[in-house]
């Protein structure tokens, strides 16, 4: 057969090949998706079909809890307890308040110690409890939480009560410099965003076995097993798989030198910035360094830095407008003016030593001028 050019007349499909069209563009596109879910899948150490693309981390986490929950009082569940870390992302908490609306019995897990309180856990699990839902790593802190030992608590409750306790993990902060398998956060369900460890953004996944009861949050055309419709985006989860992949190669590396980084990056800082306080947990992510300058302006701080040319923030992207200040700081320290007067400095593979070197200046230049103007 003479080979012919192929004329694309399916625009009304979208612009290039989309992955539920029967034509050679569509079976395209459509290998290109499955093969980055399977990429994914081995990476995480799932199956391919418990790998569920949403658009970020936003939506997995809001199809993690809205859509179990939903499923089980769908069923006839009526009884439903959930328990979430309150130095979470705004999306984990946001969605956990639409179920307390809908007559939810929601709860707030205990922190001690920059930790789950395990002794503390065991009192509040019930019969109804059904969701626990955890950080991997804080964004805002870097502080690692104890996932695995909050699911060895609930273990044992599962076997006292007799019923399914569910672990979600937003493990969004974790693949820089941790291991990425759904065991080693010991969870049932977990989230991941492309945005967190690359320059792709829109894309992100729910992992979560075909097992486990989840409803669509909205109706459509039934993608992602029925779960997350719309037009998938093949070429988006392509990179992500990519990045995924690239970040658990370099994660071992990148996490010493990240450890090396913030220890000079904390002995300049303490050494020629009076009156700071480092959050950080027993076992941190050292590539989130989270400060406190006690009465300063840290917002304002944020601005200075930023026309000195470094880019930083005062806290998580999504709560930037809270008056209160850091809520993952609040929750770990209970001083609201640390909250308030928060710094986060957080990096990737690639920014050098002498990077640092020049910030420490610029920071101390900036706290020196707010000091003086004050």
């Amino acid at each position: 057969m003479f080979w012919k050019r192929r004329i694309y007349l399916d625009y009304a499909a979208g612009v290039s090949g989309n992955p539920s069209s029967p034509h050679e563009e569509g079976r395209r596109a459509k290998k290109m998706l499955e093969d980055a879910r399977t990429s994914i899948a081995r990476l995480v150490e799932v199956q391919p079909g418990d790998v569920i693309f949403t658009s970020g981390a936003t939506e997995s986490n809001a199809l993690a809890i809205l859509g179990h929950i939903r499923a089980l009082r769908r069923v006839g569940r009526k009884d439903i307890h959930i328990l979430y870390l309150p130095s979470a992302h705004a999306s984990i908490i946001g969605n956990a308040n639409m179920l307390s609306a809908e007559g939810v019995n929601v709860g707030i897990l205990p922190v001690k110690n920059y930790r789950v309180d395990i002794e503390a856990l065991k009192k509040m699990l019930t019969r109804e409890t059904v969701l626990v839902s955890v950080e991997a790593v804080c964004g805002e802190t870097g502080v690692i939480w104890n996932t695995r030992e909050v699911r060895h608590i609930l273990d044992t409750a599962q076997l006292t009560f007799k019923s399914q306790i569910l672990l979600h993990v937003d493990a969004s902060q974790a693949p820089l410099t941790e291991k990425i398998t759904r065991a080693h956060f010991a969870a049932d369900m977990m989230t991941l965003d492309a945005s967190k460890i690359s320059t792709v953004r829109g894309i992100g996944v729910l992992i979560a076995h075909r097992t486990i009861p989840i409803i669509p949050l909205y109706a459509g055309g039934g993608q992602e097993r029925g779960l997350r419709s719309g037009s998938e985006a093949p070429e988006l989860a392509r990179s992500f798989a990519m990045a995924l992949a690239a970040a658990a190669r370099a994660h071992e590396t990148f996490r010493a030198s990240a450890e090396r980084n913030r220890t000079n990056l904390i002995r300049m800082i303490a050494s020629n910035v009076p009156n700071v306080q480092v959050h950080e947990g027993r076992v941190q992510a050292p590539h989130i360094l989270n400060l406190s300058l006690p009465n300063r302006d840290t917002d304002y701080l944020v601005a200075l830095l930023d026309e000195a040319g470094f880019a930083v923030s005062s806290r998580s992207a999504c709560e930037t407008d809270s008056e209160a200040g850091s809520r993952a700081v609040f929750v770990l320290t209970g001083d609201l003016e640390r909250a308030r007067t928060t710094l986060r400095i957080s990096w990737g593979p690639g920014i050098s030593p002498r990077a640092f070197t020049r910030f420490t200046r610029a920071l101390v230049k900036a706290v020196a001028f707010i000091d003086s103007s004050g």
